[in-house]
């Protein structure tokens, strides 16, 4: 069992950047897929980033198309921990995000795909 926590959501100005962190519990993070997935109101919830352990403690990281460039997935096995680096952020970034977690790996980027889930951290952007 996997338990997630996310952290650092907030109120923010557009232009501005934010880094979320996502803590996990167990021992075995480094073998997990972490992912970020994000929901707007009214919207369903999407993929937004992901790591994941393609062999030999070689990390691979996959991006939606509106996060690449300006979106940053990292983790710190050390710590258990996984991150969302966002620049420039942008209004229609305003959303729930949620920490994912797969004991498997490759580009996985929908939502069924992901046994464990945070509670989620709010971030909205003002124009």
């Amino acid at each position: 069992q996997v338990q997630l926590v996310e952290s650092g959501g907030g109120l923010v100005q557009a232009g501005d950047s934010l880094t979320l962190s996502c803590s996990a519990s167990g021992r075995t993070f480094s073998k997990y897929t972490m992912a970020w997935f994000r929901q707007a109101p009214g919207k369903e919830r999407e993929f937004v980033a992901a790591s994941s352990n393609i062999g030999s403690n070689i990390y691979s990281t996959y991006y939606a198309d509106f996060a690449k460039g300006r979106f940053t997935i990292s983790r710190h096995n050390a710590k258990n921990s996984v991150y969302l680096e966002m620049d420039r952020l942008l209004p229609e970034d305003t959303a729930q995000y949620f920490c994912a977690a797969v004991d498997s790996s490759g580009r996985l980027d929908k939502v069924d795909e992901y046994d464990y889930w945070g509670q989620g951290t709010q971030v909205t952007v003002s124009s």
